[in-house]
């Protein structure tokens, strides 16, 4: 990749960061695109990146790193307009932060190139809103305990949304006392299967939680933890709290989480008679090279193929979608080998969840 190239994809980031609220982002990111372009320290910083592939989320790498400086205490003038640091950010003088953040990548360059060549880890806690809509989908049709397997899992937080609560009104599902709340859970008015699936199930039943990642974190760890919040937007506050909400909930509930490919790990699921094995993935899809990828459909095809109403299957996907000209992120399930459907729209953080028009499973 060139650093035009690099630029060119900063600044659809910094689109994205505006659309997803973050004025904070949408500030920062157009004043990387230049540094980038005048060879500033962040043309430096990137340049880790510049022999690989495929774009690869530089431009979050690079935000993520600042944010690990700020968190640690090293980047003090950069904290100070961060509110995850308990600093402030005013977006009517958006360019207050920028010399503050050019000064820190200046500062450490041997430690932000480190850090940029390691994945975007961010095990975002609101998608597990679409992974709990799409287990009340399929235990509508499958009533049984749930073994959730995920590819992709970073530090699994996600393989315990059933110690989440998803809310949408006075509906909800999950402990009422929960470290993490999803609400509201829908945009607009929740959809009919939801709700009578809510209902139906209060508390789902999750028999087994396992995932795969071949850069996993520890959400246990104090350097764990500290690099999940790092990939958080520093000034979505609520976003840090479900996280922080999510590793207490880690700390008590055990999930396995196995160093290894999604093709790998798949190849050793086998279905299990009185239970619905749920494979689920978010947002992982375009980090995993082609030719694997093609090995893990025809896993699919596999467990798909092998489903009954005693050993069920279900895969679920929240992933990016092309509609038309719009780009979209979409729930998408398969119960067995039936049709995939399109339960739900999201942005890409999944809260809040809107109705695709799907109806439950007959």
């Amino acid at each position: 990749m060139s650093l035009e190239t690099i630029a060119a994809a900063t600044q659809r980031q910094a689109d994205a960061c505006e659309r997803f609220g973050s004025p904070l982002y949408a500030a920062l990111l157009p004043r990387i695109v230049q540094d980038i372009r005048a060879d500033g320290p962040c043309a430096e910083a990137t340049m880790a990146c510049a022999a690989r592939p495929a774009l690869d989320a530089v431009a979050l790498r690079l935000l993520s790193a600042v944010h690990h400086l700020a968190l640690t205490g090293r980047a003090p003038a950069v904290a100070a307009h961060y509110p995850s640091t308990g600093g402030s950010f005013d977006p009517a003088a958006p360019d207050v932060c920028w010399p503050a953040f050019r000064a820190a990548v200046s500062a450490y360059p041997a430690w932000i190139r480190r850090w940029m060549t390691r994945p975007p880890q961010t095990n975002e806690v609101g998608r597990a809103n679409l992974l709990i809509a799409g287990l009340l989908w399929a235990t509508t049709a499958h009533p049984l305990p749930i073994r959730l397997f995920e590819l992709g899992a970073s530090a699994g937080l996600n393989l315990r949304a059933d110690h989440f609560l998803s809310a949408h009104g006075e509906t909800t599902c999950g402990p009422a006392n929960s470290a993490v709340r999803l609400d509201p859970a829908w945009e607009g008015a929740a959809p009919e299967w939801w709700l009578r699936a809510a209902a139906r199930h209060r508390v789902l039943t999750v028999a087994e939680r396992r995932g795969c990642d071949l850069s996993l974190i520890d959400p246990l760890s104090p350097d764990g933890a500290l690099a999940l919040r790092a990939y958080v937007w520093p000034d979505q506050t609520d976003r840090l709290a479900r996280l922080d909400g999510a590793l207490r909930v880690a700390a008590r509930v055990p999930a396995r989480v196995d160093r290894m490919g999604a093709a790998e790990f798949l190849a050793s699921v086998r279905l299990k008679p009185g239970t619905v094995t749920v494979v689920w993935h978010s947002i992982m899809r375009q980090y995993v090279p082609t030719a694997e990828w093609s090995q893990v459909e025809r896993e699919l095809v596999r467990l798909a193929a092998q489903s009954t109403s005693e050993a069920a299957f279900v895969h679920l996907g929240f992933e990016p979608a092309r509609v038309g000209h719009d780009s979209r992120y979409q729930l998408i399930a398969r119960l067995g080998h039936t049709p995939a459907t399109v339960l739900a729209t999201a942005p890409s953080h999944g809260l809040p969840a809107r109705d695709a028009g799907a109806s439950r499973p007959r």
